[in-house]
């Protein structure tokens, strides 16, 4: 596609229009993730959890894909049993305490 070098009154307009109410827009997505940051943070301090766990658990309940991350983590649990690294109460002795 090749870029034109010029356009008529409409399209100029509608040009003008969607640039401005493009940047509208990501002035407004900008605002309310620094919003979302701010929130987490706070409530991450208050709970004593790690802002990276929470934001992560909302990105999970965004796109809706637990299952993906339910089955990874099923596969890491399953390696670190294997080879005795997982926590005592999970599985048992840790390699090390052998």
């Amino acid at each position: 596609m090749t870029a034109r070098s010029s356009y008529g009154p409409e399209e100029k307009a509608k040009l003008e229009r969607l640039i401005k109410e493009g940047s509208n827009v990501l002035r407004e997505v900008e605002d309310l993730n620094e919003g979302l940051k701010d929130t987490v943070k706070a409530v991450a301090e208050e709970l004593e959890v790690k802002p990276s766990t929470i934001n992560k658990a909302i990105k999970i309940a965004y796109k809706g894909d637990w299952t993906k991350h339910e089955e990874e983590w099923t596969e890491i649990e399953s390696i670190l049993g294997i080879t005795k690294n997982l926590p005592d109460d999970v599985s048992g002795p840790r390699a090390t305490d052998e």
